[in-house]
C-alpha cells in the first residue's frame, strides 16, 4: 500500500477552563511525502494549557511533522508535541515549545525532536513560570519580566 501524499496537520485544541490538546498530524504515504504538522495545545484561561500534538510520521522519503507548542495556561502550561520519525531519507521532526504557566504551575516541556535517520529534529524548548496577565495568556503574548 504505497501512498505518496503528505499527512495532514492536526487541529489546535479548543478550551476555556482547561485547554484542548492538539491533534497529532497525519502519518504519509508508505513511500513519499512528509508527515503533518502537530495541532497546538489550546489556552487554558483558569485552568491548564493543552499539550501540543504530535508530529506524523514520514514515508520512506521525506520529513517527519513538526510537534505542536503546547498551550499557555492560568496554571501549567502544556507539554510540546514530538516530533515525528524520518524512515529512509530525510529528517525528523522538530519537538514543539512548551507552554507557560502562570501562578503555580510551571511551564510545559519542550517535546522531543524526531529520532534519527536523516537529521535529528531539534528539541523544543521548555518553558517557565511567568507572572503574565491572563489577557497575555490568552493572546500569546510574550513573557514579562
Amino acid at each position: 500500500m504505497g501512498g505518496t501524499t503528505n499527512g495532514g496537520n492536526g487541529a489546535g485544541g479548543q478550551g476555556v477552563a482547561g485547554g484542548g490538546d492538539g491533534g497529532a498530524g497525519g502519518n504519509a504515504g508508505h513511500f513519499f511525502g512528509s508527515g503533518g504538522a502537530g495541532g497546538g495545545g489550546g489556552n487554558g484561561l483558569s485552568g491548564n494549557g493543552g499539550a501540543g500534538g504530535n508530529g506524523g510520521n514520514a514515508g520512506l522519503i521525506g520529513d517527519g511533522g513538526n510537534g505542536g507548542a503546547g498551550g499557555g495556561g492560568y496554571l501549567s502550561g502544556g507539554n510540546g508535541g514530538n516530533g515525528g520519525n524520518a524512515s529512509m531519507i530525510g529528517n525528523g521532526g522538530n519537538g514543539g515549545n512548551g507552554g507557560t504557566g502562570h501562578w503555580t504551575g510551571a511551564g510545559g516541556t519542550g517535546g522531543s525532536g524526531g529520532k534519527l535517520v536523516g537529521q535529528r529534529g531539534f528539541d523544543g524548548a521548555s518553558a517557565r513560570a511567568t507572572t503574565n496577565s491572563l489577557d497575555q495568556i490568552a493572546t500569546g503574548s510574550p513573557n514579562v519580566s
